[in-house]
C-alpha cells in the first residue's frame, strides 16, 4: 500500500470513529477513544460539555432516570450545574431517547415509550 492510500485510510477510519450529530440546542460526538460528549451546540469551552465513557453509559443515566424529571433528578446522580439541563435537553432532541420537554420553567423532560435496545446506536448510523 502506497503512502498515499495508506494516509487516506488513516482519514477515513478517524472520521469513522469520530461523529458530531446537531441538535437544536445541544450536540452529541462521538471521540476517537469511545467517549461520548454532550455539548451546547454553538459552545466551544469544556464548561458547557459533559463526555461520557461510551455512548452506553449515558444510555443508562437516561434509563435510571424517572418517568418524568428535572435538573433535581439528573444531578442526583452527581452531574452538576447547567450540564443537567444540558442533559435534559439532549435527551429531549435525541432521536435515541424516547422523551420530550415538558416544561420549560422549571425544566423538566417526560419519558414516551420504550427505549431503543442497548448498544443499538452506531458510528455513522442515521
Amino acid at each position: 500500500m502506497s503512502r498515499e492510500s495508506a494516509t487516506d485510510l488513516q482519514d477515513a477510519v478517524g472520521d469513522a470513529l469520530t461523529e458530531r450529530r446537531e441538535f437544536f440546542r445541544t450536540a452529541g460526538t462521538f471521540r476517537e477513544d469511545g467517549s461520548y460528549e454532550v455539548s451546547r451546540r454553538s459552545a466551544d469551552s469544556a464548561g458547557n460539555a459533559k463526555v461520557f465513557r461510551t455512548f452506553d453509559a449515558m444510555a443508562r443515566l437516561f434509563d435510571r432516570l424517572p418517568d418524568e424529571f428535572t435538573a433535581e433528578d439528573v444531578g442526583r446522580t452527581g452531574i452538576t450545574g447547567s450540564r443537567r439541563h444540558l442533559l435534559i435537553r439532549h435527551f429531549g432532541e435525541h432521536p435515541e431517547f424516547p422523551c420530550r420537554i415538558s416544561s420549560r420553567n422549571p425544566l423538566m423532560a417526560k419519558k414516551e415509550g420504550e427505549r431503543f435496545a442497548e448498544g443499538s446506536m452506531e458510528v455513522g448510523s442515521d
